[in-house]
């Protein structure tokens, strides 16, 4: 690391320090050219999820869209507000593990119909309706069918 004062390129390090949430080590550093001492700090770089919408627009993934919709569909449903949080949970830690920083809508939609399947069926027809764009009442019949 470079030496913020005399730009020097061998500085040393004297102390070092996780931060509480365990996301940022703090650095303290001694030059020995000019004897100053000087801050850095290293965290991990999240670049940011994009969704690709079906007309091809991007937009970041955004948890609190995903909440809304998944509260909508849990409506007047046995399912709690710590289910839905696990669910939305559960869908982004997916996400971050994969190697692209892109994802289809469809394969968010996808992740969050199984999860709702496992837990309720009635918010999982709601889901899916919207997700799929159900037009008739057979989509839902086989869906429906599917599930029986």
């Amino acid at each position: 690391m470079n030496c913020i004062f005399c730009n020097r390129t061998d500085t040393e390090v004297i102390e070092t320090r996780l931060s509480d949430d365990g996301t940022t080590i703090r650095r303290r550093r001694h030059c020995p050219k000019c004897q100053r001492r000087f801050t850095t700090y290293e965290r991990v770089e999240e670049l940011p999820i994009l969704v690709i919408k079906r007309g091809g627009r991007r937009e970041r993934f955004d948890r609190e869209k995903l909440r809304r919709g998944l509260i909508k569909s849990c409506e007047k449903t046995p399912v709690s507000a710590e289910q839905i949080e696990k669910i939305i949970t559960s869908v982004e830690s997916e996400l971050k593990q994969q190697d692209q920083t892109e994802v289809e809508s469809m394969m968010i939609g996808k992740l969050v119909a199984k999860e709702l399947k496992k837990i309720d069926k009635i918010a999982y027809i709601r889901f899916a309706s919207v997700f799929r764009r159900f037009e008739e009442v057979e989509d839902f019949k086989k869906e429906i069918n599917k599930l029986a």
